[in-house]
């Protein structure tokens, strides 16, 4: 029982963090989630070939939960755009279901080394974006958004987040308000995390933790929406009244250290 209390504290903590990124920022909880699953079940023993895949496939499980809840919460105060939503929703699940095809090919250390470079990425545009920037005063369509919705379900199970780390980004550069870029992005957390997670049921780990349904861990799973469905809420509640470009530079940081801890450790072993 006392080998349990460190990792059950792991991932509440990690998880009310999330849950907050989730409604703040609109980032993914998933983008902490995952190198904290990572930790929690490598320290336990379970560091097979395929444990990169189980730690992504239960954050996009606790992502649907979140994402539900955070969209919810600002729906309720109009700021989710329900018109990019369904214009988007097709390309980002086809794209999510290739991301389960391509993450159930591959290795822990490919899939390591591929979260790394792409949160170093995320990360710096977090640091040096400007609000200004601008590719165009509306959202893609037609072509455009074809080729551009599946990248970003793609994308975003390879990193097991919510696709708001992605989302975000492109809504702002098309002349959206951050407000509800914010809120919009909790919307493809739903879009990516529900054909994902069903994809990823019927992809058994071999060796797996006790409880783990196909790819996802249902203790983990349980514990961590047991938190982030308290701070979700929260975090959509400051995204309302906090500066978000300062408090995105010091999470850019704080990503890439967490990158390059996963990376070190990745090409070292």
């Amino acid at each position: 029982m006392s080998d349990l209390v460190l990792p059950v504290l792991t991932l509440l903590a990690t998880g009310a963090f999330a849950g907050v990124l989730a409604g703040l920022l609109g980032v993914g909880g998933g983008i902490v989630l995952v190198p904290a699953f990572l930790l929690v079940f490598t320290q336990a023993g379970y560091d097979g070939p395929e444990v990169m895949r189980m730690c992504l496939a239960t954050s996009l499980a606790t992502i649907i939960v979140t994402s539900v809840r955070s969209v919810l919460a600002h729906h309720r105060k109009r700021a989710v755009d329900w018109q990019i939503l369904k214009g988007w929703a097709p390309g980002i699940g086809l794209g999510a279901l290739a991301g389960v095809l391509t993450v159930g090919a591959l290795r822990t250390q490919m899939l390591q080394i591929i979260f790394a470079v792409l949160v170093i990425i995320i990360a710096s545009f977090m640091a040096l974006s400007r609000p200004h920037w601008r590719l165009a005063d509306e959202m893609p369509r037609g072509l455009r958004r074809v080729l551009i919705s599946p990248l970003i379900g793609f994308f975003s199970v390879l990193l097991g987040i919510g696709g708001g780390s992605i989302g975000v980004p492109l809504m702002t550069l098309h002349g959206l308000p951050i407000h509800r870029a914010v809120a919009t992005a909790a919307g493809f957390g739903v879009l990516i995390a529900v054909p994902s997670v069903a994809g990823f049921l019927l992809l058994p780990i071999e060796n797996a933790p006790p409880y783990t349904v196909g790819s996802v861990n249902l203790p983990v799973f349980l514990l961590t929406i047991s938190m982030t469905l308290i701070t979700a809420p929260i975090g959509a509640a400051l995204a309302h009244r906090t500066d978000a470009a300062r408090l995105k530079r010091y999470f850019a940081f704080f990503l890439f250290l967490v990158a390059l801890n996963m990376l070190r450790k990745t090409l070292a072993g």
